[in-house]
């Protein structure tokens, strides 16, 4: 178990890109017609998510939207799991942008106040579901991708025992010269810094900002297979684990249907998969990772977040939608710890 500060108010702070998601449900031939990339997130302008939604404007009968973007989707979690959380985002001063928080307050998330919402368009994405249940986003950051140092909250972050710091972050310079921010107020702190590698494009193209977030090292990553090997610049998932444990005191590697991988410090343990038949893998690293945190501020072990992570991430692979419904949380804690 990592040491927490005693006095915390929050179990965990996060930041990341506010994102107001339509989930739709699409084939692979819409993909190839639209010259979309299969599988990872890919930033756009306006005018081509707007040309997107058009061109699948027969697709959206059964979509809905969502207050999403990867940390808000594991902070939320981590929320209706029962841990006392803080969000640190950027909204306009919109429609979307008062959905957001509203979303926000009613999973029980606190967030800056005080902040002066600007003029512009809150961030979308429109994510996309294959039947293979592969999620791929088409994303517009509007206004997100300003989020800077001006949105930390230094007495929330002083006040938490753990910071996650989202990886899409480093698309944005500001967003990454926030998240190379709160590290460096976190370490000052002695506050437990977990950061997500979010994406194999986000490690394709920006290692080298992903490199600069985690700085002199994080106590705990988060990736997937593709991930780890893809930053370590491995081909084989025992090699990335032994160049992780140069930068991460501790780290989770998830590997879909084989489980999961844990590092807890001092020994690798196998999470066993939990099988399901998965319609929709959007939000899946997400979930692992609020329900991981969540169980380590509340003394878990790291072989019992493992399996309370595994069990809830399969639980949002078999059904639509990157979260679960507050009812559920609490259904999946007592099957997991009794």
């Amino acid at each position: 178990m990592l040491e927490n500060p005693n006095n915390s108010d929050y179990h965990i702070y996060g930041i990341g890109a506010a994102l107001v998601d339509t989930e739709i449900e699409v084939t692979d031939t819409d993909l190839s017609r639209l010259e979309i990339e299969k599988g990872v997130m890919t930033l756009v302008d306006p005018e081509r998510q707007q040309q997107l939604v058009e061109h699948l404007s027969d697709h959206l009968v059964a979509s809905k939207r969502a207050s999403g973007g990867s940390a808000a989707n594991t902070i939320i979690a981590a929320s209706y799991f029962g841990a006392r959380t803080f969000y640190s985002c950027k909204v306009a001063a919109d429609e979307n942008g008062d959905f957001y928080l509203r979303d926000l307050e009613a999973a029980g998330v606190d967030y800056h106040r005080e902040i002066d919402r600007t003029d512009g368009t809150t961030g979308k994405c429109l994510v996309m579901i294959t039947p293979d249940a592969e999620r791929t986003m088409n994303t517009f950051l509007g206004v997100s991708e300003t989020i800077s140092v001006q949105e930390l909250h230094p007495e929330a972050v002083s006040n938490s025992r753990f910071v996650y710091i989202e990886g899409y972050l480093v698309t944005s310079t500001s967003g990454r010269a926030a998240a190379i921010e709160l590290h460096k107020m976190a370490q000052r702190d002695n506050i437990n810094i977990a950061l997500s590698l979010s994406d194999p494009a986000m490690v394709e193209f920006f290692r080298d900002g992903l490199t600069e977030m985690i700085g002199s090292g994080v106590d705990l990553l988060f990736c997937n297979q593709a991930e780890a090997q893809g930053f370590t610049r491995t081909d084989n998932l025992d090699d990335a684990v032994a160049e992780l444990r140069k930068i991460a005191r501790t780290f989770a590697i998830t590997r879909g249907a084989q489980g999961a991988l844990v590092f807890d410090g001092e020994k690798c343990i196998d999470i066993a998969p939990h099988a399901v038949t998965a319609i929709d893998t959007n939000g899946a690293g997400d979930m692992f990772a609020g329900a991981f945190i969540y169980a380590l501020t509340h003394n878990l072990s790291y072989q019992q977040a493992g399996q309370l992570a595994s069990r809830a991430s399969a639980q949002v692979v078999s059904q639509f939608g990157p979260r679960l419904r507050p009812d559920q949380h609490q259904q999946i804690l007592r099957e997991v710890l009794g």
